[in-house]
């Protein structure tokens, strides 16, 4: 029972970590990624869709990146969205495609990388942290309706923090590698 309640404290908390490396994926570092445009969403006959679902998205080098939609008449549609979306660089539509020209990071657009990619990781340890306080309910659930002794409920509680601070650590560890990443010209 107990041992259930662990496995399944520890896969909410490996949950938060991966939402937070999916999260990371949409900041801009200093090579351009297609995943920049992962959160760009168009009207596709009354659907809102993803880029990567109406054309294809090819990163042509460090700083360029161009979409080929498979119907040219949503060009209009996808250079609105790209606009509305401020990912920092303007679409330039040539009738056939849309190139995107991202100029070179300068440092300050790095330390505002880094300091968005500190504030997803802050959401992770919270998220983490309310699974710890879920696990620990439950514990208490189980203590107060006497399915467990007062020690197991103890014992419990110290294997949940611990697993806590292994996730904590883990964070902590991403963040300081991934801004590392980020700050190197």
């Amino acid at each position: 029972m107990l041992n259930e309640l662990f496995n399944e404290c520890e896969s909410k908390m490996k949950a938060s970590v991966n939402h937070m490396l999916r999260d990371f994926k949409t900041l801009r570092t200093g090579k351009v990624t297609t995943s920049v445009l992962d959160n760009v969403k168009i009207d596709y006959y009354g659907t809102l869709t993803g880029l990567d679902q109406v054309g294809s998205i090819l990163v042509a080098d460090a700083t360029t990146i161009i979409i080929n939609p498979w119907e040219k008449n949503l060009l209009q549609a996808i250079e609105s969205a790209i606009s509305k979306a401020n990912i920092g660089a303007n679409p330039n539509n040539d009738g056939n495609q849309i190139k995107l020209f991202f100029p070179a990071m300068t440092v300050e657009q790095r330390q505002e990388s880094a300091k968005q990619m500190r504030i997803m990781g802050e959401h992770a340890k919270v998220a983490i942290r309310n699974d710890r306080k879920n696990a620990n309910d439950k514990v208490k659930k189980l203590e107060k309706d006497k399915e467990i002794t007062v020690d197991e409920s103890k014992s419990a509680q110290d294997n949940i923090q611990k697993i806590t601070d292994k996730f904590i650590v883990e964070v902590d560890g991403i963040l300081k590698t991934k801004e590392a990443e980020i700050l190197k010209v």
